[in-house]
């Protein structure tokens, strides 16, 4: 008898084990993060005795610009050789990450393991990122995106804190990054041997895309050059820039959140347990309230929670830089962690629902690309600001940023989700016998 293997299917429920696994493997790419977000700071003030923020946030430049980098080239990639070989070679260059961490002897060592870091980061968030919006189909890209979001911060939250408390009973090192290093291990194992290539599920959904029956067909052409495709995310289409552009917004205040404010609390007396709290609460906040705005995306739209999300972020870090007591501080840090969560899924989703599946994961480098270049920016903005007219004044900089951002979106971005967006199984029930038919853009190969 012959047997006949199942095609690709599209949704989440299609696609369980899978989905699940990705998830699995994306708290593991935060858990990776999150062994620095606590304890880096620290080191780079109490081992390495450096004075100066710029000279400071030299490794939250670095983690940036070498993030960003891979974010661009994770999406041209997995075009090209497909979703799992890029996946695995972003956790082959997170190996030597902890023992360098651990082993240091200057400072320099440190800026080296974070454009490795950077490197891991890029081509492993980015690829779950594209593999979920592959397997997930249209009409779920938010929970997709809530889902693998939320999984990648709560581990980022957990590690922080946990790191703190190691690092409160067993020093600095090496105690917080041996976890990492788990984490390390744990993730190149699940990928090489479980996880499964995705690009036949785009090709899938290219193969069914149809037009906008709104008159307003913002997929443009199946087949798109990369230079082409960079202009229409960073420039051209409004859609799309505007959501590069509040990304890139939204990392500068993480970066911000990242490299100074651990500095920020130990200067006020905060004990390192403290500090790790507080660098866990935002990133915890962030991670779960993500469950609940990416699917709500789904349901109302992209553009009230990415043009609210910035604004409610602004007024967080105006709250962190008017106090200077923990309570306080744990308030700011959960608003900040709410702003944050109406933003990151959502805009991901949103550049799910504007690119077409053949460019699709270029689309989603190249937004990537421009939001963790927010790290660079904020760490030499944040720096220079910090050693010319004190901390608190970085602050309030990176506030009124995010609150222009919020307004460039409003301003600019359409809503990109609409019942247009759906499966043609949902819209046929809606639609009635004399609606025109849609025309399918032609398949493409991928």
């Amino acid at each position: 008898m012959t047997h006949v293997t199942a095609g690709p299917r599209l949704g989440i429920r299609a696609n369980l084990g899978q989905f699940s696994l990705l998830v699995v493997v994306n708290a593991l790419v935060g858990g990776v993060l999150g062994q620095e977000r606590t304890v880096l700071p620290l080191l780079a003030d109490q081992t390495y005795h450096l004075s100066g923020y710029t000279f400071l946030l030299t490794y939250v430049l670095a983690f940036g610009a070498t993030k960003a980098a891979a974010n661009y080239f994770a999406g041209t990639w997995s075009d090209r050789f497909g979703r799992k070989p890029v996946l695995l070679a972003g956790w082959l260059v997170a190996i030597p990450i902890p023992l360098m961490l651990i082993w240091a002897p200057s400072w320099g060592w440190i800026v080296a393991a974070n454009v490795l870091l950077g490197i891991n980061q890029g081509l492993t968030w980015s690829t779950t990122v594209i593999m979920k919006i592959d397997l997930a189909g249209p009409g779920r890209r938010g929970l997709a995106m809530g889902l693998n979001e939320a999984a990648g911060y709560l581990a980022v939250a957990f590690t922080a804190v946990t790191t703190g408390y190691l690092a409160t009973d067993y020093g600095l090192r090496p105690a917080p990054f041996l976890l990492g290093a788990a984490y390390v291990a744990l993730a190149l194992g699940l990928s090489g041997l479980v996880v499964r290539e995705t690009r036949e599920h785009a090709r899938l959904e290219a193969a069914r895309h149809t037009s906008r029956s709104d008159g307003t067909d913002h997929n443009l052409h199946a087949e798109l050059t990369n230079r082409q495709v960079f202009v229409q995310t960073s420039f051209r289409e409004p859609a799309l820039s505007a959501a590069s552009q509040a990304g890139m917004v939204n990392n500068l205040n993480d970066g911000l959140a990242w490299g100074l404010f651990p500095i920020l609390f130990a200067a006020a007396g905060l004990s390192v347990a403290r500090i790790g709290v507080l660098a866990a609460v935002y990133p915890a906040v962030w991670g779960l309230s993500q469950l609940v705005t990416g699917p709500l995306s789904d349901r109302l739209g992209r553009k009230p929670f990415i043009t609210a999300g910035m604004l409610v972020q602004a007024v967080a870090l105006a709250l962190v830089v008017s106090a200077d007591t923990f309570a306080p501080w744990v308030v700011a840090a959960a608003l900040l962690g709410v702003g944050t969560a109406m933003v990151y899924p959502t805009l991901l989703a949103a550049i799910g629902d504007v690119a077409h599946p053949a460019w699709r994961a270029r689309a989603v480098g190249v937004y990537r690309l421009w939001r963790d270049g927010g790290f660079a920016i904020g760490a030499v903005l944040a720096g220079v600001i910090a050693d010319l007219w004190g901390l608190r004044s970085a602050v309030w900089v990176v506030a009124g940023l995010t609150a222009v951002s919020g307004i460039v979106v409003a301003l600019r971005m359409y809503e990109t989700h609409s019942r247009a967006n759906c499966p043609p199984t949902t819209r046929t029930r809606k639609e009635g016998p004399g609606t025109r038919a849609r025309q399918a853009v032609p398949s493409v190969r991928l």
